[in-house]
């Protein structure tokens, strides 16, 4: 079983089954507190932007928003955070809740935010071996955290006082029939 940050696609569908939505995600930006540079991707021209190599928002970012973003590939998140808080590049990208997980890190608070509006979603599942008959069990133990108000607690515990809030039009997601 996987339980992560782990997108639901139609690729990985083919070998896996996934549970959920059990949250929806959207790629954002992480920068420094002090900025006001940048408010969303439209304002990285010119901009210092890290993502992991070969990922799926870094490419959004150069494709969609911004072909004068400087991308600089880091090989993990970790690492661009690093660079972030040493002023050597001017923004993360990456999905949202990821970004204020590291927002929240008591070395990161107050130094750290989220800006503008997310601009994906990216629905989040349960992964479990193809046929496994443990879709249900798993959909129901989703479905009780999200109606006995779990499920908002552990997004509180995980962002912490960094003033994210999950898309309210999109989350809880109600997961869907196994």
């Amino acid at each position: 079983m996987v339980v992560a940050t782990y997108s639901i696609t139609d690729e990985r569908a083919e070998r896996v089954d996934f549970v959920g939505p059990y949250f929806i995600a959207g790629q954002g930006l992480l920068v420094p507190e002090d900025n006001t540079d940048i408010n969303g991707p439209d304002d990285l021209d010119g901009k210092l932007l890290c993502s992991v190599t070969g990922s799926t928002p870094a490419q959004r970012i150069q494709e969609e928003y911004s072909e004068g973003a400087q991308l600089q590939e880091y090989d993990t998140y970790s690492n661009c955070i690093e660079a972030l808080g040493t002023g050597v590049i001017d923004a993360v990208t990456t999905d949202d809740i990821i970004l204020a997980g590291y927002a929240a890190q008591s070395e990161n608070v107050g130094n750290m935010k989220l800006v503008g509006e997310a601009f994906s979603e990216e629905n989040y599942g349960i992964g479990l071996p193809m046929e496994s008959g443990m879709c249900e069990d798993v959909a129901a133990a989703v479905t009780q955290m999200i109606d006995d108000g779990s499920w908002e607690q552990f997004v509180a515990d995980n962002v912490g006082e960094t003033g994210y809030e999950p898309n309210a039009a999109l989350n809880p997601p109600t997961p869907e029939a196994c």
